[in-house]
């Protein structure tokens, strides 16, 4: 079994992968190869594990068994047409993009974005910002997507007991299952969280946004591409949204020149949603399980559809 490693591992994290796959394996790591020895190993390889710039799918790819991605999305794979088994990193990076979408959801009803620059200023308002405070617990909550990540979201927003609602296309756990239905209940939803594909690509557009209630949040831990965003800044600007939480923009890293910059309403965490610490650590660890189960005959998790983007 030969297995080709596009991922970026220094030495500690090249032997716990090497170590951790049951089967007698040749490893490759792209990094250890010149131009000539990688287009030739590409052809040789049962496995790759990270993400293949888009150039080396041209060359011949004729053994590969299984390929296992090291990101959650994968939009710039979407002409690649593959038979073979493909999986993301849905689940390893579920909880943590919940985690941030979520913190900033309350962040923002807490008042805690405003509170940060108060504190720099130096200035103390007290009372006076308790009146503009807003508790999770009775908002309506629409999560667009229904994949891991929607899921994780919908999981820790259990918790705090406000009234949730899915919308996917065909996934049973989610409620709402088209465009019509999801405009008619807009105008009763308090905040909408985006964990869309890129392959949904402008699904937030204009007419969605100008169906939203009026002070209701956005909030985009999804892709970029899947909102109108100057749409997006008319709305923030009008008052017909009163803020938003955004992990992802359509241009990365975000333009000087975008008002979203100076925009006291809006929570900008810079497409760091899914980081940690020890993410290349956990990264290899899901590289392991997965090849592991493979190798045994079993469905590796987190499989996906190239061309549908999830």
């Amino acid at each position: 079994m030969k297995i080709l490693v596009f991922t970026k591992l220094n030495h500690t994290q090249k032997n716990q992968l090497t170590n951790g796959i049951e089967n007698e394996t040749e490893f490759y790591f792209k990094d250890d190869l010149s131009e000539e020895n990688l287009i030739t190993t590409l052809n040789e390889v049962d496995i790759i594990l990270g993400n293949i710039p888009l150039k080396y799918l041209s060359y011949s790819i004729s053994k590969l068994k299984f390929w296992q991605l090291d990101s959650a999305g994968f939009d710039q794979y979407q002409n690649v047409d593959l038979k073979i088994p493909v999986a993301n990193m849905g689940t390893f990076y579920a909880q943590r993009c919940a985690e941030t979408i979520v913190s900033g959801v309350i962040a923002f009803y807490r008042g805690i974005h405003t509170l940060v620059k108060l504190q720099a200023e130096k200035k103390w308002v007290g009372a006076k910002i308790r009146q503009d405070l807003h508790s999770i617990s009775d908002k309506n909550i629409i999560i667009l997507g229904a994949g891991a990540i929607g899921l994780a979201v919908k999981d820790m927003l259990a918790g705090f007991g406000c009234t949730i609602t899915l919308v996917a296309r065909n996934n049973p756990a989610a409620t709402i299952h088209s465009i019509q239905e999801l405009l008619k209940a807009l105008p009763q939803t308090d905040a909408v969280i985006n964990t869309l594909p890129g392959s949904a690509e402008n699904y937030v557009n204009a007419t969605f946004i100008a169906s939203m209630k009026k002070g209701s949040i956005y909030a985009n831990v999804g892709r970029g591409n899947t909102t109108d965003e100057q749409a997006l800044i008319a709305a923030l600007q009008d008052g017909k949204l009163a803020g938003a939480i955004l992990d992802v923009t359509e241009v990365e890293p975000l333009p000087l020149e975008s008002k979203l910059w100076d925009m006291e309403q809006v929570i900008l965490t810079q497409h760091s949603a899914g980081g940690d610490q020890n993410e290349v650590q956990g990264k290899v660890n899901h590289f392991i399980k997965n090849v592991n189960q493979f190798l045994k005959g079993e469905q590796p998790n987190d499989l996906v559809d190239l061309k549908r983007g999830y």
